[in-house]
């Protein structure tokens, strides 16, 4: 079984090292996957997203540790969610909120059951003590009832769906900028289709109109005659569609950031 780690760590101090230390302490065999350890740190809502594009490409199976917990040592629970053959376990802080699905009928559980800690359990560090042994374990074969009680509530971030209005016009939000300065809005086929799309459908953030949509991001390559701070949109590879600019940062062009509010005209 494959275990896959995200953290706000990064990798200059020894934090994924001792993590991974813990895994292979209860598992030698375990195949440990790095999705990424550049996560801002304590930025949730960006490990919930990266989180939800990464985690629907690994195979049934896989446990999912999510570690970006400013809240370490507090009350909040640690927590495992098993779903769909899956699991994701990390912090009852939202973290693991995106990835569960009401319809697939989730068992969410509080992680009590220090026989599957690392002893002694630092109170600063539970991606080690806890986290990372739980899911070393899950790979042995441990069933998810044995680490703890079920519980009803978890925390959840705010839901990722734009608020239809009018008119055909839809609400909805800048929820990541990537590295390139992409900015990667809420909407999706579900509130955008393609026959829309096609009869001229408009986004508007900060008050300038996006039209242009491209299926990938070298169409219409740039010519000579025409402006490299020319904005389109594209479907990313996670569903999402993103604003983007040739060879340019969105973002830096739009002056856009993450929460940013985007309009869609239906066409």
């Amino acid at each position: 079984m494959l275990i896959t780690l995200l953290t706000d760590f990064g990798t200059a101090d020894y934090f994924v090292g001792a993590m991974k230390g813990a895994i292979f302490s209860v598992n030698p065999d375990a195949r440990v996957v790095d999705i990424t350890h550049d996560i801002p740190a304590h930025d949730v809502q960006a490990g919930a997203w990266t989180l939800l594009a990464a985690c629907q490409i690994f195979p049934t199976g896989s446990v999912h540790v999510g570690v970006v917990d400013p809240g370490v040592g507090s009350s909040r629970r640690p927590i495992l969610i098993a779903q769909r053959e899956r699991f994701f376990v990390g912090p009852d802080n939202g973290l693991l909120s995106y990835l569960i699905d009401p319809e697939a009928n989730p068992r969410v559980f509080h992680l009590t059951n220090e026989r599957y800690f690392r002893r002694p359990v630092s109170a600063t560090f539970h991606g080690r003590d806890i986290f990372a042994p739980v899911a070393a374990w899950l790979t042995r074969g441990v069933a998810p009832e044995e680490f703890g009680e079920p519980v009803a509530n978890y925390t959840r971030l705010a839901a990722l769906t734009p608020v239809e209005g009018e008119g055909g016009v839809v609400e909805a939000t800048i929820i990541h900028v990537d590295r390139f300065g992409n900015c990667i809005t809420n909407i999706t086929r579900r509130d955008l289709s393609e026959k829309a799309e096609a009869q001229g459908a408009c986004l508007i953030i900060n008050n300038q109109e996006i039209r242009s949509f491209r299926r990938f991001f070298a169409e219409e390559a740039v010519a000579a005659s025409q402006s490299t701070d020319e904005l389109f949109a594209v479907w990313g590879s996670a569903g999402f569609l993103e604003i983007a600019g040739f060879r340019r940062s969105a973002a830096g062009l739009l002056k856009a950031e993450r929460g940013q509010k985007v309009t869609l005209i239906a066409g």
